[in-house]
């Protein structure tokens, strides 16, 4: 995949907005909140659930921990050989880990309720 497919991804979400931030990173938000990142050199990364981080990240799983967010489990990825499928479902997920922390009146304001 290209950024420029994963943009495209990640902005068919709802209320998503894209800022550059953090070294030309593309910076996917939802309610002013990230879930995930598409760095320049080629990495996605999201937010995924526990589970999801420990598939994600075992020896031999397409995933790392990523850079400074691998605490809050947090994944990146190569997109070079990423599957669109794949993709949609991971930043589908991210984007909904992201959303349920919301405040109520966000999610609603933002029609994500």
């Amino acid at each position: 995949m290209t950024r420029d497919e994963v943009e495209a991804i990640a902005v068919s979400l709802p209320a998503v907005t894209r800022v550059v931030q953090w070294g030309e990173s593309n910076v996917y938000k939802v309610g002013g909140k990230v879930f995930a990142m598409c760095h320049p050199s080629g990495g996605l990364s999201f937010k995924v659930t526990e589970i999801g981080f420990v598939v994600l990240t075992e020896a031999g799983a397409p995933g790392r921990q990523a850079p400074y967010c691998a605490k809050g489990q947090w994944v990146n990825v190569p997109i070079e050989d990423l599957d669109a499928a794949d993709a949609r479902d991971w930043l589908g997920t991210a984007h909904s880990l992201i959303a349920a922390k919301l405040t109520r009146k966000t999610r609603a304001e933002l029609g994500l309720s």
